[in-house]
């Protein structure tokens, strides 16, 4: 198919480079402002539940419920500070 659409640009290979730029752009450009906000809609990018259960679906019947002594959204559950030395400027 690239091989049909080079050999129909005209004006020798100085006119198919231009020709050939001028297509793929002007193709990114249909895309870009006529096919995909017309197609956006009918994509599920957006159509997600998020819950606290953890389980695909909810949970309706809380059979699955966090451990008490799980940690809090806030608290990390292990140390920052170890085996994370400061850096050191080398030795010149």
């Amino acid at each position: 198919m690239y091989a049909w659409i080079w050999r129909r640009l005209p004006f020798g290979t100085i006119g198919k480079l231009v020709g050939s730029l001028l297509l793929a752009t002007t193709t990114v450009a249909l895309l870009w402002f006529v096919v995909f906000p017309w197609a956006e809609p009918l994509l599920p990018f957006y159509d997600s539940q998020v819950d606290d259960s953890g389980v695909p679906g909810g949970d309706p019947a809380g059979q699955f419920n966090l451990p008490s002594g799980s940690p809090h959204e806030e608290e990390i559950p292990y140390s920052t500070e170890t085996n994370n030395p400061p850096p050191t400027t080398p030795n010149r």
